[in-house]
């Protein structure tokens, strides 16, 4: 980092930060196979995955974006920083050095974003040191009261706009029968006229106890379910709170997404298994 980044603690940074063209280099560096330069197996294997789990990474199109992938859904240490220190590891300092100044920038941006998420409202109306505020407390959703409690609910609904009538569909079968659950559902409940990812990240992060996550060719394509995703995924790594529930409602011809593979999915396509869905959903919902 530049003298004025050189504080921060690289090891701190999920990798969530890095953006595309960073990973896409990498892959560039380490898919090939060398026969001297260590490549991304020697990297899978330093970050603790099986021979097995190598194995069959070898299959995919890009095995180092699958492997960052994965890793940053199973591990709690996955960080720039570790995943800087495997590269020094495994003797590829060459990659470290290109990819420095790219990795900064993004893990400069990536600060800057939380950072503006954390700021306070211009406009304070009144400051009250006896009570702790958090920015955009208040003033998200459609029920929030003014000075009041926050509207909380059971889950957030990840999903694209294609994908809206399964939503209205979810809507009717865990809000209106016995179950009784309050969802999230963007294009319903939050008020217009904010910061879009400040309050996404609000609302996952401290407003829903759980999220679902609407899978589909289309959800593939979306740049706010891809933020979504991998800020809720950056909240709980290796999915210990079964914070995610991935959802899959139709056939799809894309791949299903790596970083969300190694989660149960609740699956609507199975004839079989149709009648137990939305029980099991529920049920998955409503857990402490």
């Amino acid at each position: 980092m530049d003298g004025s980044d050189c504080k921060v603690d690289l090891f701190s940074v999920p990798l969530v930060a890095l953006n595309v063209s960073v990973r896409k280099k990498l892959g560039l560096y380490l898919n090939p196979k060398h026969t001297v330069a260590a490549d991304w197996t020697a990297v899978a294997e330093t970050m603790g995955f099986s021979y097995l789990e190598i194995k069959n990474y070898e299959s995919s199109r890009n095995p180092t974006k699958t492997v960052l992938d994965d890793w940053a859904a199973r591990s709690s240490d996955a960080s720039v920083g570790k995943l800087l220190s495997i590269l020094e590891e495994v003797e590829r300092r060459d990659i470290v050095e290109d990819l420095q100044p790219m990795i900064d920038d993004d893990v400069r941006k990536y600060l800057e974003n939380q950072k503006r998420s954390a700021e306070p409202p211009l406009q304070v109306p009144e400051v009250d040191s006896c009570v702790p505020r958090t920015p955009e407390r208040s003033g998200i959703t459609v029920d929030d009261v003014p000075g009041g409690a926050p509207e909380l609910f059971d889950a957030f609904i990840c999903y694209c706009q294609s994908d809206f009538d399964f939503v209205h569909e979810m809507i009717r079968e865990l809000e209106q029968t016995e179950y009784k659950l309050k969802l999230c559902v963007f294009d319903r409940d939050v008020l217009p006229g904010s910061c879009v990812w400040t309050i996404t990240s609000e609302l996952i992060e401290k407003r829903c106890k759980r999220m679902v996550v609407v899978i589909s060719d289309e959800y593939l394509d979306s740049d706010a379910c891809d933020f979504q995703t991998k800020f809720a995924l950056s909240l709980c790594p290796g999915a210990r709170s079964k914070r995610l529930i991935p959802v899959v409602y139709k056939s799809m011809k894309k791949p299903f997404p790596s970083i969300l593979r190694f989660l149960t999915v609740c699956d609507y396509t199975r004839p079989c298994t149709q009648a137990w869905f939305w029980g099991r959903l529920a049920k998955a919902l409503s857990l402490p």
